[in-house]
């Protein structure tokens, strides 16, 4: 356990990972606001931590994994105002969808997963306990702030730099702060929105102390491992470490872990630009494997580029491997993974989670199985158990790798009882010697994405690289 490094956003660097407590590790990871359908970058987020929580268990942690949902902000009021429904039903919609999505990826559940509307009582105390020890104030408007100026200690996640944030503040029309960089904690009560009664009079909480206050109750005042994607470093993390280190005079976090930003054709996701996909958009053109594959083939700190040829490539790449696992033919239940294999693959992944690297021993192994298959050798087995076990850390390679092979679009499968008809018709031609229609059937097969492979036990299929839609990337 103890060689696992994570790079730490707070220090800028990566450093040996001690848990607080010897063995356990406790994460939290900030979730979806539950306004609309999930996009590229929330499953980015979601898959990336989901590897996390899948390598620490696999290297013996006991891990209590908390990822939280907003159920309650200006945008879900918005929306829903908008819809001319309620924010519970809003928001039970679109919660349902997001499990939806995480499933098809391959994303475990959370150990834990805390909806704001659920902590108002330990966000109410948060922001008391604060006021108490002078971070917090009521304001002429009814709202609560919390006083920047008063923890010292604020910028050091970010890096900025209070001077320099004061000149680029402004104060919104109806604040009443005592300083530009003070933020909201408490929203008094306004006409159309939800609710909760407090000592400041009902209202509702600020985005920023509601994971404060759930990640607290879940986890403690000092807990391991904060993530999410790299655009909360900046307020939100900061504001957090403000609120939560104010509030207990504890350390808060000891690993800060950002994901980096989702870009489409070089340029950032946004539904402005018109580049902007959900997770739904693209389970319906990719399998839902080649999409995860796709996600964890960048470091996750590094930016990552949405293009259909980047996803097209990884459909390939996830068919080399799961092509030396079906010219193993099977994996006996006895097989055990080779250490070897692992320890490369556990090295790669004690190194800040990386990803690419672990892929590559994976490539490596494929070749050492296809080698192995060809030649008939009893340690294909093993190969191909330790290639199945590694890869499910990854939370890959759970499919049949025949079914996988022969896929089409979107997962969906091929025409296979056509196929099937006109490799019957192949042998008939082949038994009568009639060479030209054998091949005639055989091209027309490869022009629709379908590679004939004949043996001594008879003629298999698989469907190649296939360009599933027009290329963006230009």
């Amino acid at each position: 356990m103890s060689n696992l490094r994570i790079y730490d956003t707070a220090h800028g660097r990566s450093a040996i990972f001690h848990p607080i407590e010897p063995g356990r590790v406790r994460m939290y990871v900030c979730g979806m606001t539950v306004y609309d359908l999930c996009h590229i970058g929330h499953a980015r987020v979601m898959v990336v931590f989901d590897l996390v929580a899948r390598h620490l268990r696999w290297s013996g942690y006991d891990v209590r994994y908390v990822r939280n949902i907003t159920d309650i902000d200006d945008k879900i009021i918005r929306r829903a105002n908008e819809n001319g429904e309620s924010c519970d039903a809003l928001t039970a919609r679109f919660i349902d969808a997001m499990h939806e999505d995480a499933g098809r990826l391959g994303v475990l559940p959370p150990d834990v997963e805390p909806r704001a509307t659920r902590h108002m009582d330990e966000i109410v105390a948060m922001i008391q306990a604060l006021e108490k020890k002078g971070y917090a104030y009521k304001a002429g408007n009814g709202d609560v702030y919390y006083r920047v100026n008063r923890f010292a200690g604020y910028g050091k996640l970010s890096g900025k730099k209070l001077d320099e944030l004061v000149s680029g503040a402004r104060v919104e029309i109806g604040e009443a702060k005592e300083n530009p960089l003070d933020f909201v904690l408490w929203k008094a009560s306004k006409p159309g929105e939800p609710t909760w009664d407090s000592p400041w009079g009902p209202g509702r909480p600020g985005w920023h102390i509601e994971c404060s206050a759930m990640s607290t109750a879940c986890l403690g005042d000092h807990f391991d491992i904060h993530g999410g994607g790299g655009d909360l470093v900046f307020p939100h993390h900061e504001n957090e470490i403000a609120q939560s280190e104010a509030a207990t005079g504890k350390t808060f976090v000891n690993n800060w872990m950002h994901v980096g930003y989702v870009q489409v054709n070089e340029e950032k996701m946004s539904k402005s630009l018109g580049n902007f996909f959900t997770i739904r958009e693209v389970l319906d053109v990719y399998d839902p494997e080649v999409v995860r594959y796709f996600l964890l083939a960048s470091h996750y700190r590094s930016p990552l580029n949405y293009a259909t040829g980047n996803l097209d490539s990884a459909r390939a790449a996830l068919a080399r491997l799961y092509g030396a696992l079906a010219g193993a033919g099977g994996t006996p239940a006895t097989a055990s993974p080779l250490p070897e294999w692992t320890d490369r693959f556990r090295q790669a992944m004690d190194d800040d989670f990386n990803t690419p690297v672990a892929l590559s021993v994976l490539f490596d192994l494929a070749r050492e199985l296809n080698r192995a298959s060809k030649e008939g050798l009893e340690g294909r087995h093993g190969l191909a158990a330790t290639l199945r076990t590694l890869g499910g850390v990854l939370g890959l390679l759970q499919q049949d790798a025949q079914s996988f092979l022969r896929a089409g679009a979107g997962g969906a499968a091929a025409e296979a009882e056509e196929i099937e008809a006109l490799i019957a018709a192949r042998n008939a031609a082949r038994a009568a010697k009639d060479w030209a229609e054998a091949d005639r059937i055989r091209d027309a097969l490869h022009e629709q994405g379908i590679e004939l492979l004949d043996s001594r036990e008879g003629t298999t299929w698989r469907r190649l690289q296939v360009r599933l839609q027009p290329d963006e990337s230009g």
